[in-house]
C-alpha cells in the first residue's frame, strides 16, 4: 500500500492551473483534503445528498455566470476553471477510500455531523480535564445545517466571520471539502469565489513575507486575472481557513500591525489577522476550522457565530454512514476471484444496525466520524477482497495517519511534539497498563495517573491541558454499559491493544534500573576514554595495581546497561509469547472471529448483566506487537513522530523469534493456531516466518471457518514455505471454490489433505482436478467425504486422477456420487495406476453400479481396498461381493460389512467409527436402517458359528452397533 507524504513546496509552486500531479502526490496546502480522514472521518449530507451520478470528477460544475460581480468572459472563464481544478483536487481519494469501491466519491453521498451553535460564555466556561461526557445542545440553539452558517444571528446582525471546532476526528476536513465540492457545482449560490487555505500550509512558509495576492495566485494560478476584482467582491468572496491551530497568531498592534493591501507583502500569519480584523478586504466572509484549544486565538469580537462539530450525536447519522459506506460495490474480485455479494452486505448492515441500536459501547464510539470510518475499514478487510499487503495492523496505521499526520500538539510551543507521539506516550502507558492487569475500564484516577506521570512544569501541563481538549476524547470514551458508571473504555476495544503494542515496541516501557542505567551509561561513556587516556598515563608512573581493574571497569559499565536492555526485551517479547499462548484462551474463537463479533454483536442470547463476566482476552496484543516491527508500518509511524529504529526493531524481532521458537513446537488447537499465522501474516516477514514455522509438519484447523480473509492469510504465510506438510485438515471450514484456489500453494505441499464437510460441489472440483494435475502436487491422501460431489464432480476428478502419479488414498464417501458416479469410476479407474485405497460407502449406489465397480477394482493393478458399506445393496449382491473379495488372489479386498463370512471384518472399527463421527450430519433414519442390518447380519453370524471366540467377538460388536442405535433412538436390542 502507498502512503501519501509532504512534497516539497517546489512540486507545487507552479499553481494548481498549470500542471495537476498525480493522484497520490499530494501537495502540501491541500493535504488535509487529499487524504480524507486527516483528523475526521469522510462525512457528507444526511439529506441524502445525491445530486448526480457517478464521480464529481468526471460531471463538470454547473455552466454559466454565477452573480453580477464577474461579468467578463474573461472573469467568468477563471471562475470556472477554477471551479474545475478544485473540483479535480477535492473529488481525489486515496487508497484507503478506494477499498470501499469504484463508484464511491465523496461528493456524491454524504452525512453531515451535527454542528452545534455555542455562544462566547460557553467556551470561556472551565471545562473539567476528563470531561468526555458528550455536551448536550443550549436551549435555543438548533443544530446548524452548512447552508446556514453565514445567517444572521439571532439579534438580525450579518455573520461575516464563522469559526468551527471540534476535537480530533469529528469531521472538520470533510466538512471543508463537502463546501469546497458544493461551490464546484454550484450548491452555494451566495458566494461567487471561494479561495481555501490549509494553515499548515502557511505555516510552512515561516516568516518569509508575501502579499495576500500572491498567496493565492501561487496556489490557484487560474485566479491571477482577477486579483484586482477580490476587493470587489464584498460578502461573496469566501476565504475557508482550514486547521487554524498550525498558526501562532497574535492579535496585538504592537506585534502585528494593521495592514490593508492585499498587495503589500506581510508574513502569512499578519495577513490571516488582518483579514479576520476585517481590515483587510472588511466585507469578505471567512469560515474557520480549528481544535478546540486553539479557539482563544482569535479574539470573539472578530467572530460572528461560533459552531461545535459534535459528529454523529444521534444513532441515526450513525446508521445511514454504514448503510451509504458498505452498500458500496466491490472493487472487483480479490484474491481467487472472491468478491461479496449484495445479499452478504446487507447482511453486515443489519447486524451493525441492532448492535447500535441495543446502544452498545460501540455506538458511544461511532460518535466520532473517524471511528465509522475505521469500523467500515475492519468491516471490509474482514469480509471483502484484501489489497495484497494489507493487515490489520496497517488499518489501524493508516487510521492514525489520515487523523495526526502533521499535528503538533501544540503550536506555539517551541518543542513541536507530535501529537501522536505524545498520545503514545500518554494513551500508550494506560493502555499498557490495562492489558498487563487484564482489565478493560478505567477510572478517572487510571486515566489521571497516567495523563500527569512526569508532569512538573508550567509548559508541561500547558500540554496536557492542550491533548485533554483536543485528542483525549479520540481515544477515551465514558462506558455505557451496566455496572461500570463514571469508568472510561478505550474508543475501540482494540484500540487499547493498538496503543499498548506501540508503547513497547517504540521503548517507552522502561523500568528504574533502565531508566538509571542508561543515564549512568551515557556519562560513563561520555567521560570514559578521557578517564582511561589519563589512567593509563599514571599506570606508567606509578605502580598502582588497581588502575588497570579501574579501567577495564569502566568499559564493562556500557556492556552491563546493554545486557539489561536486552534482558528486557527478551521479556517483553516472553510476555508477548505467553499471551499468545494463553491456555485458557484455547477453546474461544480466533482473533478476527472475535474482532468481528465486538463489531456486529453476538447473534443468540446475550449475557446477564448478573452473569460473572469471562475473563478479559488480549489476543491482538501480539499482532499488533508484530505488525508495528514490519517495515511499512515503521515507515508510517515515522511520519507521525514515533520512530521505531531499525535496529530495535531487529533486536525485538530476535527477542521474538527466540520465544516463538520455544513455545511455537507445541501441538495448538486449531483456533490458536489460526491466531499463530496471523501474526506471522501481521509482521510481513517471509524470512522470519519461514524460520519460526519451519518445524510445523500438521496444519490442523478443523472448524475454524475459513473466510476469504483467513485463506488469504494461511495462504500467504504458508504458500511460500519449501517443506512438505505431513497433513492439512480442513475439515468443517465452510470452504468454497474460492477459499481452495488461494489456499492451492498451501495444498501443494501437502502429503495428507483432508475437506470432509465443507459442501463443496461439482464447482470445487474444477479445482481440485488442477491440484492433482499440477506437476508439483504430493498429495497422497485425499479425503472429500461429506460433501456433495455428485457424478458431475466425480467426472472432473477422474481427470485429475488420470494425470496424477502422487495420490494412494481417496475417500468419496457420503459425496451424493449414486450409480452414475460408481459407474464412471468403473469405466475409467484403470486411467490411474497408483490409488491404493478407494471409499465410495454411503453414496446409495445399487447392486449393479457396486458390482461393476468392485470388479474393476479386482482387475485394477494396484488398488488394495474398496469400501462399498451403507450403499442399497441387496443381501445377495453383498454375498457376491464378499466372494469377489475372497477370490481375488491379489485383487482389492471389498469391504461391505462388519463381517466376513462367520468372523468379525477387520475394519469394523473403521466402519463404525464412521458412523460415529458423522452421526449428528447424517440422515438418522437411513442410517438407523443400515444399522439394523448390520446389528441383523451380525446375530446370524453368531448363531451359525460355534467358535467361542468369534462368538465373542461378534457379541463385542453387537454392543457397540446396539449403542449407535440408541443414540439415534433406535431399539437397542
Amino acid at each position: 500500500m502507498r502512503w501519501g507524504c509532504h512534497l516539497p513546496r517546489a512540486s507545487w509552486s507552479p499553481g494548481l492551473g498549470r500542471v495537476l500531479q498525480p493522484a497520490d502526490e499530494r501537495i502540501p496546502f491541500l493535504i488535509h483534503w487529499s487524504w480524507p480522514l486527516k483528523g475526521e472521518g469522510p462525512l457528507g449530507s444526511l439529506r441524502a445528498f445525491i445530486c448526480h451520478n457517478g464521480s464529481s470528477v468526471g460531471n463538470g460544475p454547473s455552466s454559466g455566470t454565477h452573480g453580477q460581480l464577474f461579468r467578463g468572459i474573461a472573469a467568468s472563464e477563471a471562475i470556472q476553471r477554477h471551479r474545475r481544478n478544485l473540483a479535480e483536487w477535492f473529488s481525489r481519494l486515496p487508497r484507503e477510500e478506494r477499498q470501499f469501491g469504484p463508484t464511491f466519491a465523496l461528493d456524491t453521498v454524504h452525512v453531515d455531523p451535527v454542528i452545534r451553535e455555542s455562544t462566547p460564555d460557553e467556551l470561556l466556561r472551565p471545562q473539567a480535564e476528563l470531561a468526555l461526557e458528550r455536551q448536550p445542545p443550549s436551549a435555543g440553539l438548533p443544530p446548524l445545517a452548512l447552508s446556514q452558517l453565514f445567517d444572521p444571528d439571532a439579534c438580525g446582525r450579518r455573520v461575516q466571520t464563522v469559526v468551527l471546532y471540534g476535537t480530533v476526528g469529528t469531521g472538520k476536513s470533510t466538512l471543508v471539502r463537502k463546501m469546497v465540492l458544493d461551490w464546484c457545482y454550484g450548491r452555494l449560490p451566495a458566494f461567487e469565489l471561494l479561495i481555501p487555505f490549509s494553515c499548515e500550509d502557511l505555516s510552512s512558509l515561516g516568516p518569509a513575507p508575501a502579499s495576500l495576492c500572491q498567496l493565492v495566485a501561487q496556489r490557484y494560478t487560474p485566479l491571477k486575472e482577477i486579483l484586482p476584482l477580490m476587493a470587489t467582491a464584498g460578502s461573496r468572496l469566501l476565504f475557508v481557513l482550514h486547521g487554524l491551530e498550525h498558526l501562532n497568531l497574535n492579535f496585538s498592534l504592537a506585534s502585528t500591525g494593521l495592514c490593508s493591501d492585499p498587495e503589500k507583502p506581510e508574513v502569512p500569519a499578519a495577513i490571516i489577522i488582518n483579514l479576520l480584523r476585517k481590515y483587510m478586504l472588511p466585507e469578505a466572509s471567512i469560515l474557520v476550522t480549528t481544535r478546540s484549544s486553539a479557539i482563544g486565538r482569535i479574539p470573539s469580537k472578530y467572530v460572528g457565530r461560533y459552531g461545535e462539530i459534535c459528529g454523529f450525536s444521534d444513532t441515526n447519522l450513525q446508521k445511514l454512514y454504514f448503510q451509504l459506506r458498505l452498500n458500496q460495490p466491490d472493487c472487483g474480485p480479490g484474491a481467487g476471484g472472491v468478491s461479496v455479494t449484495p445479499a452478504q452486505r446487507d447482511h453486515l448492515v443489519q447486524m451493525l444496525t441492532r448492535n447500535l441500536e441495543g446502544h452498545h459501547q460501540i455506538s458511544a464510539a461511532c460518535f466520532l466520524p473517524s471511528y465509522c470510518w475505521l469500523v467500515c475499514a475492519t468491516l471490509h478487510f474482514l469480509h471483502a477482497p484484501t489489497p495484497a499487503g494489507q493487515t490489520l495492523t496497517s488499518i489501524y496505521t493508516s487510521f492514525l495517519r489520515l487523523n495526526f499526520s502533521g499535528e503538533m500538539l501544540d503550536s506555539t510551543d517551541p518543542s513541536k511534539l507530535s501529537l501522536m507521539a505524545y498520545a503514545a506516550r500518554t494513551m500508550g502507558k494506560l493502555a499498557y497498563e490495562g492489558v498487563s492487569s487484564r482489565k478493560t475500564y478505567f477510572s478517572e484516577e487510571d486515566v489521571r495517573g497516567c495523563l500527569e506521570a512526569g508532569v512538573q512544569t508550567e509548559e508541561e501541563f500547558q500540554l496536557l491541558h492542550v491533548f485533554c481538549r483536543d485528542a483525549l476524547r479520540f481515544f477515551l470514551a465514558p462506558c455505557v454499559e451496566p455496572g461500570h458508571e463514571g469508568a472510561f473504555v478505550f474508543t475501540v476495544p482494540a484500540m487499547q491493544e493498538y496503543l499498548a503494542a506501540l508503547y513497547i515496541v517504540l521503548g517507552l516501557r522502561k523500568t528504574t534500573l533502565q531508566r538509571v542505567g542508561k543515564e549512568v551509561a551515557e556519562l560513563v561513556g561520555r567521560v570514559g576514554e578521557d578517564v582511561s587516556l589519563v589512567l593509563g598515563i599514571v599506570a606508567k608512573l606509578l605502580p598502582f595495581r588497581a588502575l588497570p581493574l579501574l579501567l577495564n571497569l569502566l568499559k564493562v559499565v556500557p556492556r552491563v546497561f546493554g545486557r539489561v536492555v536486552g534482558k528486557s526485551r527478551e521479556a517483553v517479547a516472553q510476555a508477548m509469547v505467553l499471551e499468545m499462548f494463553r491456555e485458557e484462551d484455547y477453546y474461544n474463537d480466533d482473533v478476527l472471529d472475535q474482532m468481528g463479533a465486538s463489531i456486529l454483536g453476538v447473534e443468540g442470547p446475550r449475557r446477564h448483566p448478573d452473569e460473572p463476566p469471562d475473563d478479559e482476552v488480549f489476543e491482538l496484543f501480539p499482532m499488533f506487537m508484530g505488525g508495528l516491527l514490519s517495515a511499512h508500518n515503521r515507515a508510517v509511524l515515522a511520519q507521525l513522530g514515533c520512530p521505531i529504529k531499525t535496529l530495535d526493531a531487529l533486536e525485538n524481532a530476535q527477542a521474538i523469534k527466540k520465544k516463538l521458537g520455544k513455545l511455537g513446537r507445541q501441538v495448538l488447537p486449531p483456533s490458536e493456531l489460526l491466531d499463530h499465522l496471523f501474526f506471522h501474516y501481521e509482521f510481513q516477514n517471509q524470512r522470519f516466518s519461514a524460520e519460526v514455522l519451519g518445524s510445523l509438519r500438521q496444519l490442523n484447523l478443523a472448524g475454524v471457518r475459513m473466510t476469504p480473509l483467513k485463506c488469504t492469510v494461511v495462504a500467504a504465510v504458508l504458500g511460500s514455505g519449501r517443506h512438505a506438510l505431513d497433513e492439512v485438515n480442513l475439515a468443517s471450514c465452510q470452504l468454497d471454490p474460492a477459499g481452495l484456489r488461494t489456499l492451492t500453494p498451501v495444498f501443494l505441499r501437502a502429503r495428507k489433505l483432508g475437506l470432509q464437510l465443507n459442501s463443496l460441489g461439482p464447482e470445487a472440483c474444477r479445482d481440485l482436478r488442477d491440484l492433482l494435475l499440477h506437476d508439483q502436487c504430493q498429495v497422497t491422501t485425499l479425503r472429500l467425504s461429506n460433501n456433495p460431489l455428485t457424478a458431475a464432480g466425480v467426472a472432473l476428478l477422474l481427470e485429475g486422477l488420470a494425470g496424477n502419479t502422487s495420490l494412494k488414498h481417496l475417500s468419496l464417501l457420503h459425496t451424493g456420487l449414486g450409480d452414475e458416479g460408481l459407474e464412471l469410476l468403473a469405466a475409467q479407474l484403470d486411467r490411474n495406476q497408483q490409488l491404493q485405497e478407494l471409499n465410495v460407502a454411503y453414496n446409495g449406489a445399487g447392486d449393479t453400479a457396486a458390482l461393476a465397480l468392485a470388479k474393476a477394482a479386482w482387475r485394477h493393478p494396484s488398488l488394495e481396498l474398496l469400501h462399498l458399506y451403507f450403499n442399497e445393496l441387496s443381501s445377495e449382491c453383498r454375498q457376491a461381493l464378499r466372494d469377489l473379495g475372497s477370490a481375488a488372489e491379489g485383487g482389492a479386498r471389498v469391504v461391505v460389512s462388519l463381517t466376513e463370512g462367520t468372523a468379525v471384518s477387520e475394519y469394523w472399527s473403521v466402519i463404525l467409527s464412521e458412523v460415529q463421527r458423522n452421526l449428528n450430519s447424517w440422515d438418522r433414519g437411513r442410517v438407523r436402517r443400515h444399522l439394523e442390518l448390520l446389528l441383523r447380519d451380525l446375530e446370524d453370524n453368531r448363531g451359525a458359528t460355534l467358535n467361542p471366540w468369534r462368538k465373542a467377538q461378534l457379541l463385542r460388536v453387537e454392543g457397540e452397533v446396539r449403542a449407535l442405535l440408541e443414540q439415534l433412538g433406535g431399539p437397542g436390542s
